[in-house]
């Protein structure tokens, strides 16, 4: 009788469980909302910063101009580390919130808050599998999907990855940062691949809005590059 009432109350709580996804949650909703906010907090002053409103945040925050950039990430790290927690706790519970559930754009807050962390490999099939469901726009799973490979020092797919290493300019003598899109996997043929993914611009115009000349670099040519930096530095 109790090896039956146990497998009562599992099929029970399963029935329950699936029902949750398919009905909105509107409490939910509220509570990725507000996650979203905090994973944008202090990412929106250093995008600020990064272009040239530097000394009035600095003035803002009452700290020094050369202290912002790590004093603002210090802060969103924070919350960041108290943000994926959560996230977790949520999927575990209800799966991926996607669409169905706390509806859109909300259902790109964990998205965002995962791309942000250092689990994206653990939850990559969980984004993938939420894309396919069309609970998640298939462009974010390439988005996923890109930093991942990248982090990984592998080509990207869809062209989604910015990146930057720094050069020393041989004419000032100063170090400067060159941003670049991440190497591509048969670069020829991206724009193919984004365009049936669902993005609407190439990847020039990807790189064109973001203040970069694009120019196809090999994971070779890369990777060289950053050994030459790590060199000069330890030199220095």
């Amino acid at each position: 009788m109790m090896r039956g009432s146990v497998s009562y109350i599992s099929f029970t709580f399963l029935v329950l469980s699936a029902s949750a996804q398919t009905h909105f949650n509107q409490q939910l909703k509220q509570k990725l909302d507000s996650m979203q906010a905090l994973d944008q907090k202090y990412r929106i002053p250093l995008a600020l910063s990064s272009n040239g409103k530097d000394d009035s945040l600095a003035a803002a925050y009452g700290i020094k101009k050369e202290e912002l950039t790590n004093y603002l990430w210090k802060l969103q790290n924070e919350n960041d580390s108290l943000n994926i927690l959560r996230i977790e706790e949520i999927i575990e519970t209800y799966g991926y919130p996607g669409s169905t559930l706390v509806g859109t754009p909300t259902n790109e807050a964990a998205f965002y808050i995962i791309q942000h962390s250092k689990v994206i490999d653990k939850y990559l099939p969980t984004i993938e599998n939420a894309a396919e469901r069309k609970e998640l726009d298939f462009q974010l799973y390439a988005m996923m999907l890109d930093r991942s490979l990248m982090f990984k020092n592998k080509e990207q797919i869809y062209g989604t990855q910015l990146s930057g290493v720094s050069v020393k300019n041989a004419a000032t003598a100063q170090w400067e940062t060159i941003m670049f899109i991440w190497p591509i996997s048969d670069p020829l043929t991206v724009n193919e691949r984004r365009k049936k993914a669902g993005f609407t611009q190439t990847v020039e115009e990807y790189a064109s809005e973001g203040g970069i000349d694009y120019r196809v670099f090999t994971l070779k040519q890369v990777l060289q590059m950053r050994q030459e930096v790590m060199r000069a530095y330890e030199h220095k």
